[in-house]
């Protein structure tokens, strides 16, 4: 995945995190992220490791 750069996009993976944990905690369900190659910078940062369960394919770029 890709994410812009600026603040607008800052202010959405904010939103984004946000969102996440008030999925998780209220409706008690489980997130699960799946990580493709490559994944970094900001979508690694905030919600792509925000996951009950992690999965990554073989030999990604994780970063």
């Amino acid at each position: 995945a890709r994410m812009q750069e600026g603040s607008l996009s800052l202010m959405q993976m904010a939103k984004i995190s946000s969102a996440l944990y008030e999925y998780q905690v209220n409706k008690k369900l489980f997130y699960v992220s799946i990580l493709t190659s490559p994944t970094t910078g900001g979508v690694t940062a905030s919600f792509g490791m925000l996951g009950d369960i992690i999965i990554a394919e073989p030999n990604a770029t994780i970063a």
